[in-house]
């Protein structure tokens, strides 16, 4: 177990603190923990890459503690009002479609491995930016609406993006492997 391992799995573990946070209405506290979430994925990151400490298991763990943490942070800032349902349900779905593919594609025997695309790079760090920019402007007091806004559309179009090009490219991956066979 390496050290980025470790605070990869720390922020995992801060997921239901923050959730907690949000549920009890302490949205300053869940906007600082958020904060903290965010410095660990980035040192967690320089770590491995400047140390070598790069392994499998932190490739795997990385990207499903940040979707953990964005995904549990727009369901509970839906579910108390903060944000509209509308984006919730189509940040998640996305998630879901694509790893409902993946698990299909390995049901049948045709595994698909996703890459990740730069549209659903732009889409993730668009994600968390609005997720702090939420968290921070009500956590603070501060109105910033326009900006939530604008930014809430960007989350959306670069979601319907990102789910799009991961549709095609899966359609595109099962039709191939079915003329194979």
């Amino acid at each position: 177990m390496s050290i980025p391992n470790l605070i990869t799995l720390a922020r995992i573990l801060l997921v239901p603190v923050v959730v907690w946070s949000i549920a009890t209405g302490q949205i300053l506290l869940a906007f600082l923990l958020f904060l903290v979430a965010g410095i660990s994925d980035g040192v967690d990151g320089f770590l491995a890459k400047r140390f070598g400490m790069k392994t499998e298991l932190g490739a795997y763990l990385d990207p499903l503690a940040d979707k953990v943490l964005i995904v549990s942070i727009y369901v509970s800032l839906g579910i108390t009002g903060v944000i509209p349902l509308w984006i919730v349900i189509l940040v998640v779905s996305r998630d879901i479609m694509i790893v409902g593919a993946v698990i299909l594609s390995w049901l049948i025997d045709r595994p698909v491995q996703i890459k990740p695309l730069i549209v659903s790079k732009a889409n993730t760090a668009v994600q968390i930016v609005f997720a702090c920019l939420v968290l921070g402007s009500h956590g603070l007091g501060i109105d910033i609406e326009p900006v939530l806004t604008v930014v809430m559309v960007l989350v959306a179009v670069l979601t319907l993006v990102s789910v799009a090009l991961y549709l095609a490219e899966w359609v595109r991956h099962m039709n191939s492997a079915e003329t194979e066979t």
